[in-house]
């Protein structure tokens, strides 16, 4: 199981997008406050579309909740400035994946509690970040691929052999 950890997420659309990608992929999402938006709010909604109903999300008060609901969960943490790749690393079965705000990243005494367990994903050397949802569809993606997608539809089906709720319900 996939756990993705969001520390004090400041813009809906990013959430509402990484919580559907962990409703397509069954990961578990946890929001850690303070959220710099209202879960009520119509962008993170319209950004989810209809896969809300599917997503499992959980909210935590404090770092130090989610780390105690999470107990025994390898932590891996998302920096810009790791030194180690996503893809040089075995994530176990259930793992954290672990990302910081938007604006600022992960608080540096963060890291520097566990530097063996901080990861980045290449890119120019000019390049501030990545945006938050992509990073984690690329991480999420990758411990999926480790351990052969489990529990993900390996081939896909004809159009219209499901039935989809409707997107404008959710907005």
């Amino acid at each position: 199981m996939i756990h993705v950890v969001l520390i004090e997420p400041e813009i809906p659309q990013n959430t509402g997008n990484i919580a559907r990608t962990c409703a397509a992929t069954g990961s578990t999402l946890h929001l850690v406050e303070p959220l710099g938006y209202s879960l009520d709010d119509r962008y993170l909604r319209r950004a989810g579309l209809d896969y809300w109903p599917l997503a499992r999300v959980q909210v935590h008060p404090t770092l130090e909740a989610a780390r105690e609901a999470l107990a025994g969960v390898p932590w891996f943490l998302t920096s810009a400035h790791a030194q180690h790749g996503y893809t040089e690393v075995q994530f176990p079965e259930e793992v954290a994946l672990v990302f910081g705000r938007e604006s600022r990243g992960l608080p540096q005494e963060m890291l520097e509690e566990q530097p063996q367990s901080c990861i980045r994903i290449p890119m120019i050397e000019e390049a501030r970040s990545l945006n938050l949802a992509n990073s984690v569809a690329v991480i999420v993606y990758e411990a999926l691929r480790q351990h052969g997608f489990p529990g993900l539809m390996r081939e896909g089906k004809a159009r219209g052999e499901t039935q989809q709720p409707q997107w404008k319900d959710y907005l």
